[in-house]
């Protein structure tokens, strides 16, 4: 409310249940902006703060209480709840809210809302602001502006305080684990599918929601596809395998990506691509500080990356006319880093002034490059195609540096090979 000051109003709802197939829907889960104001986690809310108001300053719509309902589908807080355990000063039935929207948000300079996250909010928001220009002769006229949310409530979720940090670290604890019992268990002739159950009831028994993105298990080939989530194949014998899961707990989700060798050792051509992106992610990871960017980062990454392409006969040299043709992007297409927190690509603006802005601590980003080798790639040496690495890890700036979240997180060559091989007994 600081943030917002005086004159402005902030509106954040959930978004719609969605349907699975037929009358069953997907597993309902909040809005993160609606999660972080306010930790209530049911359907339909609606939050309204009104910062200048002398009163009814937190103001929330949600769904009454109903006996029947409640049998059918589950207890709800209700109106009740809302304001005696979850800090509203008023609270009214969701099915109030476009009567009594506009004397919420009359007469103040901004209104901050996301538009375009929700077609039917659009429209209540759209149709109570012309209904107070119409009763702007009368003394309410409607906010002067609508707002983008992150440019106030989106700078707030970049930098996490203590308690978030907490529960960010129990997400990477519970995450490692999960990685450690896939590395463990994904020998030659298991499934793909059958790693990401094990990785998913991990997340679960440890008191996670379950996976904060759709888990990747890519063995083989399937580990150079960046999204592959079928997860449906075959572990083969000389298989790298690519996972890229993470714990979402308490509503803010772990993302680690390590890759292994399922037969416990990496073959010489294997270990050439790891040990290339290991070093390059970890000198990344050093650069992580107070002052330095997330495009910088991302330089280094392309530079040393290309560099190693070169000298792997990938590509041909010089590697700075490789970097400046963009070359390189056959094997490494996507970017080094993104905020992570209550999302796992989270809120938070990247540029200032048009620039990569600096790093500052309470941030906490990803560092992730790779190297993904088709097993059709073209004028690439044979026994190159068909490896996909990539090394991810959850870093936090800190005044001092940075702090690994996923450090615990086996990524060493040897390391690797070792909690591999723990499974083979």
């Amino acid at each position: 409310m600081q943030a917002l000051g005086a004159e402005a109003v902030a509106m954040v709802s959930s978004l719609p249940e969605r349907l699975r197939n037929g009358d069953s829907y997907h597993r309902f889960r909040q809005h993160s902006d609606v999660y972080y104001l306010t930790g209530f986690l049911e359907p339909e809310t609606t939050l309204v703060l009104r910062p200048g108001a002398k009163e009814e300053r937190v103001v929330m719509f949600v769904r009454p209480r109903d006996p029947e309902a409640e049998t059918w589908e589950g207890r709800r807080a209700g109106v009740e709840g809302a304001k005696e355990r979850y800090g509203a000063d008023a609270a009214y039935p969701v099915g109030e809210l476009a009567q009594r929207l506009p004397g919420l948000i009359a007469n103040r300079e901004e209104l901050h809302y996301a538009l375009g996250l929700d077609e039917q909010m659009d429209r209540l928001v759209a149709a109570t602001i012309a209904r107070l220009r119409h009763t702007e002769r009368k003394g309410s006229r409607p906010p002067r502006a609508v707002i983008d949310p992150r440019i106030a409530l989106h700078e707030l979720r970049l930098f996490k305080g203590p308690e978030e940090l907490a529960t960010l670290r129990k997400a990477a604890a519970i995450t490692c684990e999960a990685h450690r019992a896939a590395m463990a268990a994904g020998r030659p002739g298991v499934f793909e599918h059958e790693l990401e159950a094990m990785i998913d009831y991990t997340f679960r028994r440890h008191g996670g929601a379950g996976p904060g993105y759709g888990t990747i298990v890519g063995a083989g080939e399937n580990a150079t596809i960046l999204h592959y989530v079928d997860n449906r194949c075959a572990i083969a014998d000389g298989d790298l395998v690519l996972v890229d899961a993470g714990c979402e707990y308490g509503h803010y989700t772990a993302d680690i990506t390590r890759t292994w060798p399922a037969n416990g050792r990496f073959s010489p051509e294997q270990r050439a691509i790891y040990e290339l992106v290991l070093a390059t992610q970890k000198e990344a990871v050093a650069r992580a500080v107070p002052g330095a960017t997330i495009d910088q980062l991302h330089e280094h990454c392309v530079r040393r990356l290309t560099e190693g392409l070169v000298e792997l006969e990938l590509l041909e040299g010089p590697a700075s006319a490789r970097i400046e043709d963009l070359a390189y992007k056959k094997f490494f297409m996507h970017g080094t880093s993104h905020w992570l927190g209550l999302d796992v690509h989270d809120a938070g603006a990247y540029t200032r002034g048009g620039k990569s802005r600096p790093l500052e601590p309470g941030m906490v980003i990803t560092v992730e490059p790779g190297l993904y080798i088709a097993a059709d790639a073209q004028n690439v040496p044979e026994r190159l195609r068909g490896i996909g690495v990539r090394v991810e890890d959850d870093v936090l700036i800190t005044a001092g540096g940075n702090e690994v979240l996923t450090a615990a997180c086996p990524k060493e060559l040897a390391e690797v090979e070792e909690a591999c091989r723990a499974g083979a007994s």
